[in-house]
């Protein structure tokens, strides 16, 4: 469904009818949907409401602006009152983890836990992240196309495609082509909305000083093999939020909620049976 959110209309499904409500945010504005964060947080529908969405300027929703963190944070925040839920459970993975810390950390009364995957809480990763694609084994690095995706100076939607499909080979754990295919060709591809976000949001990007605000119990997952958050990135989360626990997982990379479906999916639920704030 469409639901106009701080007038722009935002691509919104809802999984489950359970009590509690999860809003899990997806990553890469520009190139990420509702997909990715349906296919991991979706397996808990059977126990909680889980609302996934396209953020604005990403997939189908509306690609009216600003694409500021502030105007993402206010979206999540328009579409929990749209729910008329109290409080939520915050998710959120790789860039949708950025979004899902400021969310708990700017409205704590609202989140009643908050679960993170693959993130960072400063722009510090982009060199890491830079430094592991030169040193891949697995592929050999357009630097040019390196450099456009990740400083968002690609040209245009096509252009956006080529520099997606050239560092994707390095996300996975188990490198297989023809699945790199596959993502390339489901990619809604939004090249303003992801100059914006890596041009102009990433450089002055550093939250760690709102970590310690964070009220909510908060769970930190990660792959061992992150090349684009590596796990250093994780652990200085956990170390900043109060109580934060953080997982490893040994068989992944940035997605051990695909990579590691079933150990991942069981770490969540524990959690949040546990440690969720009622």
């Amino acid at each position: 469904m469409f639901v106009d959110i701080n007038g722009n209309p935002l691509n919104v499904e809802i999984l489950g009818d359970g009590e509690r409500t999860i809003i899990a945010h997806h990553g890469a504005p520009g190139l990420g949907s509702l997909a990715e964060p349906k296919a991991g947080f979706g397996r808990l529908a059977d126990a909680y409401r889980v609302v996934v969405f396209d953020a604005r300027g990403s997939g189908r929703s509306g690609q009216s602006g600003p694409f500021t963190h502030e105007q993402w944070v206010a979206d999540v925040e328009g579409l929990r009152r749209w729910l008329g839920v109290e409080q939520v459970v915050m998710a959120g993975g790789s860039y949708g983890g950025f979004i899902a810390m400021e969310y708990a950390a700017r409205h704590p009364s609202r989140v009643s836990a908050v679960v993170l995957r693959d993130t960072s809480a400063d722009n510090a990763n982009q060199e890491m992240a830079t430094r592991n694609a030169a040193a891949s084994s697995r592929v050999q690095i357009d630097q040019a196309k390196l450099d456009r995706i990740m400083s968002g100076t690609v040209r245009d939607d096509e252009d956006l495609r080529d520099c997606w499909r050239e560092i994707l080979p390095l996300y996975d754990h188990d490198y297989d082509p023809a699945k790199v295919e596959q993502r390339v060709a489901a990619t809604p591809y939004h090249y303003e909305t992801h100059n914006y976000a890596f041009a102009v949001n990433q450089p002055n990007y550093d939250i760690k000083h709102l970590l310690p605000g964070i009220t909510a119990p908060t769970l930190v997952t990660v792959g061992r093999h992150d090349w684009i958050t590596p796990v250093e990135c994780s652990q200085t989360i956990a170390r900043l939020i109060p109580d934060a626990e953080l997982r490893v997982f040994e068989r992944s990379g940035h997605s051990p909620q695909v990579e590691e479906a079933e150990l991942w999916e069981a770490t969540v639920r524990d959690f949040l049976k546990v440690r969720e704030r009622h």
